[in-house]
C-alpha cells in the first residue's frame, strides 16, 4: 500500500481539527494553567490529543479496515484519551486527578494488545539455531509492560512545546521504516498515520505552542507508539534485532531511567511530577525551548538511525 495518502489524510484532519479544538478549549475554560513546574506563560488549550485521536483512528478505519490492530488502537486508545481527558479536566480547574484510579486504568489499557494476539513472542537463542518461546506468563507480563512503560514515557517528556508530538514524529518514521523493510504493511499504515497526525500538530504546537496534548494526547500517542513496536519490530525476535523498538523510542526510555534514577536516589516518589526531567536539565544550563527540543530531536534521529542500522546488519 502507498503510505503517502494514509499519512496526507492524517496530515489534513488534525491541521483542520486543531483550531476549532482550541476555540472550544477556550469557551470551556479547558485550559493548562502556568505554575512554578511549567515552562508556558499564558493559559493553554488543552485539547489537542482529540484532534490526534481523531487524526490515527479515521484513516486507521479507512484504510486498515476492522482489524486487529485497529480494534486494539480503538478500545486502548479510546480508554487512555478519556481518561486523559478527566485528568486534563481535574488540572483546568487547579485540582489533581487521584494516581491509583489512574494508574489502574492505564495497566488494564495495556492488556488489550493481549485480547487480539499482538504481543511479544520470544526470542532466538544464542546460537541461532531455534527459537526460544516466552512462556505465556513471561509473554503477557512483557507486554503489558512495554505498553504500559511506554504510554508513560511519552507523557513524561510532554514538558516542552513540541517535544511529545516532536519525537513520536521521529520514532513514528523510524517504525514506518521498520515496518517496510520487515515487510509488515499494517503496522507500516499506522506509523505513517501517527506521523502525520504529529507533523500536522506540530504546526501548533511548537515554540510558542498554541495548543497542547494534555495527558490525553500524550498518553495516546505513547500507547500508539507501542502497540505499532509490538505489532511489528517485535515480530523479529533475534536478540539483537529485539534492540530495534528500544533504540527507536531512545529518548523517551532513557529519560525516564535517568529521572527515576534520579528520583529514587533523592527518595521522591517515583509518580511524582518534578523538574528533573532532561529537557529541564537543559533549560537549566542556559538553552531556549526551541535549543532544548531541537538537542532532543537530534539524539532522537541518532537512536533513531541507528536501529535502522542495526535492522539492516542482521537481515
Amino acid at each position: 500500500m502507498n503510505m503517502i495518502v494514509p499519512f496526507l489524510v492524517s496530515f489534513v484532519i488534525v491541521l483542520a481539527a486543531v483550531p476549532p479544538l482550541g476555540q472550544w478549549a477556550r469557551r470551556l475554560n479547558f485550559l493548562d494553567r502556568p505554575t512554578s513546574r511549567k515552562t508556558h506563560a499564558a493559559p493553554t488549550p488543552l485539547m489537542g490529543g482529540i484532534a490526534i485521536y481523531g487524526g490515527c483512528l479515521l484513516p486507521m478505519l479507512l484504510f486498515s479496515g476492522w482489524t486487529d490492530l485497529t480494534k486494539t488502537i480503538l478500545i486502548g486508545g479510546t480508554l487512555l484519551l478519556a481518561t486523559g481527558l478527566l485528568d486534563d479536566g481535574f488540572k483546568a480547574r487547579g485540582k489533581e486527578f487521584p494516581v491509583w484510579p489512574r494508574l489502574l486504568i492505564y495497566i488494564a489499557a495495556s492488556t488489550v494488545p493481549l485480547w487480539f494476539g499482538i504481543q511479544m513472542i520470544g526470542i532466538t537463542d544464542i546460537i541461532g539455531e531455534g527459537m526460544l518461546l516466552f512462556p505465556d506468563w513471561l509473554a503477557g507480563f512483557a507486554t503489558i509492560a512495554w505498553v504500559f512503560g511506554i504510554t508513560n514515557m511519552i507523557n513524561f517528556i510532554d514538558g516542552v512545546d513540541g517535544l511529545a508530538a516532536g519525537i513520536t514524529t521521529i520514532s513514528s518514521l523510524t517504525l514506518l521504516i521498520v515496518s517496510l523493510l520487515m515487510q509488515q504493511p499494517d503496522s507500516a499504515v499506522l506509523a505513517a498515520i501517527l506521523a502525520g497526525s504529529c507533523i500536522a500538530f506540530l504546526a501548533y504546537n511548537f515554540y510558542p505552542a498554541k495548543i497542547f496534548l494534555g495527558d490525553a494526547g500524550a498518553v495516546f500517542l505513547g500507547y500508539t507508539l507501542a502497540v505499532i513496536a509490538l505489532h511489528g519490530a517485535f515480530k523479529s525476535a533475534t536478540v539483537v534485532s529485539i534492540l530495534v523498538p528500544f533504540l527507536a523510542l531512545g529518548v523517551p526510555i532513557l529519560d525516564t531511567l535517568i529521572v527515576f534514577a534520579r528520583r529514587f536516589k533523592e527518595r521522591r516518589g517515583l509518580h511524582r511530577a518534578d523538574k528533573l526531567h532532561t529537557h529541564h536539565a537543559l533549560m537549566k544550563w542556559g538553552l531556549s525551548q526551541i535549543q532544548t527540543v531541537s538537542f532532543l530531536y537530534l539524539i532522537g534521529a541518532v537512536f533513531s538511525l541507528l536501529s535502522i542500522v542495526l535492522l539492516l546488519a542482521i537481515r
